[in-house]
């Protein structure tokens, strides 16, 4: 098994959460409720990386930031109507998803 970190970033509504995250190219791999009603806890993956998404209080708190490395980030600043920046370490965007999560997203100089 590889070792690896797992963000988990708090949402209100897991369901629209996964169809926000899917447009970043994440596809939902599993969910989790203790029973029907309870908050669900979601796992979604692009590629090897994966975040998990709970609609728990206590699991994480809203305005978290998450740097995610991509191949292509005109690709995904495309999708999103956004216009990318140049930093000295890279090309990226930031985002925001639904429940107020940002997301920077850039590639890498080479």
């Amino acid at each position: 098994m590889d070792e690896e970190v797992i963000p988990i970033l708090r949402v209100a509504d897991a369901a629209s959460a996964v169809r926000w995250y899917a447009r970043l190219g994440f596809a939902e791999q599993w969910e989790h409720r203790f029973e029907p009603g309870l908050p669900a806890f979601v796992e979604v993956a692009r590629g090897r990386v994966r975040l998990f998404l709970s609609e728990h209080a206590g699991d994480a708190r809203p305005d978290t930031l998450v740097y995610l490395r991509v191949a292509d980030v005109e690709e995904v600043a495309a999708e999103f109507g956004v216009r990318v920046e140049e930093a000295p370490w890279g090309r990226e965007i930031e985002l925001r998803d639904p429940d107020g999560n940002r997301l920077r997203v850039g590639t890498p100089r080479r």
